[in-house]
């Protein structure tokens, strides 16, 4: 991999009213002209995304919004997008001008503190009007960070970046800072990770997807080996070696054939799983999708991928899952596909949620998209835990996280006394 991956980067939203310089700062901060400027309100229509290496902090992707107060006829369309962009925030760069505070950037640190989501002030336009001593007092109080800038002094950029990235230090996330385990504490230093690795139709050309490349790295970051194979020579393999792995890992297409042919003394997993770890809440996963077990004919499903790719035949999300799922409830199943960046606002309506283990989504945004889910009452699963759990080896792939299978155990035993309860008052 040549590049880190949108979803390994630290997300900063730049907000503001119309021209108060948003991208004239960013052209600043990211040292070249890639965002329009013009004295025109309005001239951001839609979101702009830079990637850079924001050193010391690493690998970072700006997001800079239309103004808050844009009054243009396409207004609404583009308020909408911005708004959503704090579902995707891990930082937020508040543009204001010299002594002006209103509702917009009033409103923008109300939503902010309500995600808590950490902001940092940027007071642009000083070359025009000092800004107050009042005013300062006020963005600290408000704000607690607070960065004085002239987006067109190029001359003094250093000036202002390194004021900025000192803030962005200490208000990053300890989830950016700090990520949750992907395999690494899975492995001892020196121990070895088999992972099976299917080379099909869905494999990229001369790559691994990005789920594998990941698990590798982490690996060897954790001073551990990671051997891959294809899933036919896993048991061949296996006997070769003068010691059992640490732990298995596999796609999910290929966890029958892993389970088979993994050692019961070996913890297994598939990478989809890992990453509902990584990327969310492996336990929120696990309580989910017990709950396929309540499903009944004509329940609405929602298949949630997090990138958009041209399906194959017997796609995973679209055609794979869906079939598994009409075979456990033994009867059609009403599922909905979305993709990308979409993530319906009605969930309200779905007996269920399947999510693909979100490689491309910041984990922020998985989390966003989990609470949304709380919060609509509807239980979410990821594909790893859904095919591990239709294809009946769940408890086998989830022996390398303990909570996980307790919580699992646990949540399959009260569903079953729960219908066994409706069917005798039947």
């Amino acid at each position: 991999m040549n590049k880190t991956p949108k979803g390994n980067r630290l997300h900063l939203a730049i907000f503001g009213r119309t021209n108060v310089g948003k991208s004239s700062l960013l052209n600043l901060i990211v040292g070249q002209d890639i965002a329009i400027t013009s004295p025109v309100a309005g001239t951001t229509t839609d979101v702009v995304e830079k990637a850079m290496e924001l050193l010391p902090i690493g690998p970072v992707l700006f997001l800079d919004t239309a103004g808050l107060d844009d009054t243009s006829s396409l207004s609404v369309l583009r308020l909408k997008k911005t708004q959503k962009i704090f579902e995707r925030a891990d930082v937020i760069l508040l543009v204001v001008e010299p002594d002006i505070w209103t509702d917009y950037e009033k409103n923008i640190v109300t939503e902010a503190k309500r995600r808590k989501i950490p902001t940092i002030g940027i007071i642009n336009k000083i070359d025009l009007k000092k800004p107050s001593s009042d005013f300062l007092e006020h963005l600290k109080k408000e704000i607690g960070h607070v960065v004085p800038a002239c987006s067109i002094d190029w001359k003094n950029r250093n000036r202002y970046i390194e004021p900025l990235k000192k803030h962005l230090l200490e208000v990053c996330p300890d989830d950016f800072i700090l990520p949750p385990p992907l395999i690494g504490d899975l492995l001892p230093s020196g121990g070895l990770a088999v992972l099976v690795v299917p080379i099909d139709l869905e494999a990229p050309k001369g790559r691994l997807i990005l789920p594998q490349v990941q698990t590798i790295r982490n690996a060897l970051d954790n001073d551990a080996a990671a051997l891959v194979v294809k899933e036919k020579d896993l048991a061949r393999i296996l006997s070769t070696l003068n010691r059992p792995p640490d732990i298995v890992v596999c796609d999910s297409q290929v966890v029958l054939k892993m389970c088979a042919d993994t050692p019961k003394n070996v913890p297994c997993t598939t990478f989809s799983i890992l990453f509902a770890r990584y990327k969310g809440d492996l336990i929120e996963t696990v309580k989910g999708v017990a709950q396929i077990e309540r499903l009944k004919p004509g329940d609405k499903v929602l298949i949630a991928e997090a990138c958009s790719h041209h399906p194959i035949g017997d796609d995973i999300g679209r055609v794979k899952i869906p079939r598994w799922l009409r075979q456990h409830v033994r009867g059609d199943v009403d599922v909905d596909v979305y993709a990308g960046r979409d993530y319906p606002e009605n969930l309200k309506e779905y007996k269920l949620i399947i999510h693909c283990g979100a490689c491309m989504l910041t984990r922020r945004e998985m989390l966003n998209r989990i609470q949304k889910a709380r919060e609509a009452g509807v239980p979410i699963t990821n594909y790893g835990v859904c095919i591990s759990f239709v294809q009946g080896v769940l408890a086998r792939t989830l022996s390398p996280f303990p909570a996980a299978k307790i919580t699992f155990e646990r949540e399959m035993k009260n569903i079953k006394e729960d219908l066994d309860e409706r069917a005798v008052s039947l």
